[in-house]
């Protein structure tokens, strides 16, 4: 797959940056964490042997879609919207190249995407646009009746996540969240093993976003991506939208690639909740620094003068109800190498990424790491077993096969998925919670639930056997 593809990037568009940094206005009534509402609808969608996709969002990340979603004989791809000509172009020759029929396309303004919702030819809709565009799409695509997948952000308030559960509960029009990291091969192996007691029972896990993107943040917006020390109105792609964050905001800004494996391997919302959080953040220098040091920045560039408020190292730690502790890292605006930073303890043992190592007690050497690979080997999940060839032609190293592949098996039979609106809702707040840990001096922010308790009778559902 193209290298511009495997990036988590979004929609280029000049009119979307511009947006504000916040979720419309909701209605109190869609916010109340009290207000009694029934368990789930059903969908009543009917099982289908094809599925009608409209794409929002037709940038990197929204092509990405696009791509996996052609590999498919049990996929039509009928509708796009998106107001920027060039991605809209570049998506329509993919389409094309394929010997895919023209989808309807849906490009005359910011707002034309609610077309796309109402269109009688799409069952479902894949959400990739800008962060603080994801929950009003979201929420009129469920209310349009659409089957909902939406891409990974970190969300802008704890009214939004509360609109996003309300809504699904009112309407019974499921949502999928399409955190990918969920389905890495490596994870979904050592969450056999901690279904299996290898590790004895959890108690402290880590994960993060942990990532160089100082030259995504940043370009000229004209020759490369990745080029120059731009953004906003002068950058190109992300650079676009997703810098603004960083001025503005401080707080564990992506947190649910991070948050997504540990959760499941803990069972958050599904007999465990989180309870609280603190957060702290370090001082900000990394973005300024490659601004000055960029050959077409300097100290008297403009954007040097920018104070940006987003902190270097944001660390976030969580408390679950069963007492196991989280540690989450953001990390984007430093030189350094990739890593997601997941680490799984227990009584019996521990597994970490970073080093590719472990550690089980009575089989390990004492007070030694040893290789993982070769467990990771002995326990792949049924899933990589089954998919692994044809995970191969995806990105992010097959895991947007996996991600996909199980939105489309619960869109085509009207189920609900197992990454569901619950989820998106805890791992969407973490954000908020993050920034108002930081702005109050690392105070304890009690964690909302979500469920309104129905986690003491959810039972964990993720990727059991091979059931897609």
């Amino acid at each position: 797959m193209p290298n511009k593809l495997d990036r988590r990037s979004f929609l280029q568009n000049t009119a979307l940056a511009g947006a504000a940094l916040a979720v419309p206005t909701v209605l109190k009534s869609e916010t109340s964490e009290n207000q009694p509402i029934e368990a789930p609808a059903i969908f009543s969608g009917k099982p289908k042997d094809k599925i009608r996709l409209g794409f929002i969002g037709t940038g990197y990340r929204g092509q990405s879609h696009v791509e996996v979603a052609m590999l498919r004989d049990d996929c039509e791809i009928t509708a796009i919207a998106d107001p920027d000509p060039l991605m809209v172009a570049d998506t329509l020759k993919m389409i094309a190249d394929k010997g895919r029929k023209k989808p309807t396309v849906y490009d005359k303004s910011p707002q034309d995407y609610l077309n796309l919702v109402a269109d009688k030819n799409v069952d479902a809709v894949i959400i990739a646009s800008p962060w603080e565009w994801h929950s009003q799409q979201a929420v009129a695509a469920m209310r349009a009746g659409k089957y909902v997948g939406i891409e990974v952000c970190g969300g802008f308030s704890l009214d939004e996540c509360w609109q996003l559960v309300n809504v699904q509960e009112e309407t019974g029009v499921p949502l999928m969240f399409l955190e990918n990291v969920c389905y890495r091969r490596d994870v979904m192996a050592v969450m056999q093993m901690v279904r299996e007691g290898l590790f004895g029972e959890l108690m402290h896990l880590e994960g993060g976003y942990q990532h160089d993107l100082r030259g995504v943040k940043f370009n000229d917006g004209i020759t490369a991506y990745n080029s120059g020390v731009e953004f906003g109105e002068k950058g190109l792609s992300e650079a676009k939208w997703r810098t603004k964050h960083a001025v503005h905001r401080n707080g564990d800004l992506y947190p649910t690639h991070g948050v997504g494996p540990i959760a499941m391997m803990t069972g958050i919302n599904r007999g465990n909740r989180f309870v609280s959080l603190t957060s702290t953040a370090s001082k900000a220098r990394g973005l300024h620094e490659y601004i000055v040091n960029h050959p077409k920045g300097g100290a008297n560039h403009p954007n040097a003068k920018v104070l940006f408020n987003l902190g270097d190292i944001v660390t976030t730690v969580l408390k679950t109800s069963n007492g196991e502790t989280m540690l989450l890292s953001h990390d984007t605006g430093l030189p350094r190498p990739y890593s997601l930073g997941f680490r799984v303890q227990g009584t019996n043992g521990i597994w970490m990424d970073v080093n590719q190592s472990l550690h089980i007690e009575g089989k390990s050497k004492p007070h030694a790491w040893e290789e993982a690979q070769a467990w990771l080997d002995k326990y792949d999940h049924p899933l990589w077993k089954r998919y692994g060839n044809d995970a191969k032609t995806a990105g992010h190293g097959g895991m947007d096969f996996f991600v996909f592949h199980h939105f489309v098996e619960s869109a085509k039979r009207g189920i609900q998925p197992q990454l569901d609106v619950y989820d998106a809702a805890t791992w969407l707040a973490i954000t908020p919670l993050s920034e108002a840990s930081i702005a109050t001096g690392s105070t304890p922010q009690a964690f909302p639930d979500f469920t309104r308790g129905r986690w003491t009778e959810r039972k964990p559902d993720f990727a059991f056997g091979d059931d897609f």
